[in-house]
């Protein structure tokens, strides 16, 4: 129950380091995150892809984006996706193979300690954390129609947030590319 409480307080944070002055569709460099001493020895970078039902991009994909630590020119683009279906990304990015962490201690109802990792797939590789289905993490929908996500339209709605991001990034475009999660994202990877 921590772990789901120190989660749910960190996504907020997440949430209003975002907000901060940022409108839908846009990104942001985060240097600074509540509860890592100094900035960050990494580039994150996150926002929103407008995706699905015509141009009207009904669902707004969030995610979090690591820069390669070591060469992002030739270093390989990962992007994760965590299983439930309905976990966000926070928790690729926090417990499995992001650069930071939470510090474990007992949770006292304060803001947790997060520190830098020394296993992070960063290290060799550039990652996009997608926070998919659309009801996952910080992605939502501006109609209840496009909320009863399937596998197939996910699928789709990865591969249109790819595309889109992809041509925002294109210094990546000949990067190698790979896609991974856990649990039931092998289902619409």
């Amino acid at each position: 129950m921590a772990n789901a409480n120190v989660s749910s307080v960190l996504q907020l944070l997440f949430l209003l380091i975002i907000l901060s002055g940022n409108a839908v569709d846009s990104t942001s460099i985060v240097k600074y995150l509540p509860g890592f001493e100094g900035p960050l020895p990494f580039e994150l970078e996150t926002g929103y892809v407008g995706v699905g039902v015509g141009e009207e991009e009904q669902v707004q994909l969030f995610y979090y984006f690591i820069k390669s630590e070591r060469n992002p020119e030739k270093d390989p683009l990962l992007l994760w996706l965590s299983g439930g279906p309905g976990c966000s990304s926070i928790s690729g990015l926090l417990y499995e193979n992001g650069p930071v962490t939470v510090k474990f201690e007992v949770y006292n109802g304060t803001l947790p300690s997060l520190i830098a990792t020394t296993y992070s797939w960063t290290k060799i590789s550039s990652i996009i954390y997608l926070d998919q289905p659309v009801g996952t993490g910080f992605s939502y929908s501006r109609t209840h129609l496009a909320s009863k996500p399937s596998d197939s339209g996910e699928v789709k709605l990865v591969h249109e947030f790819l595309q889109k991001w992809l041509n925002k990034h294109q210094e990546f475009l000949s990067n190698p590319f790979y896609a991974g999660g856990d649990s039931y994202s092998g289902m619409t990877k």
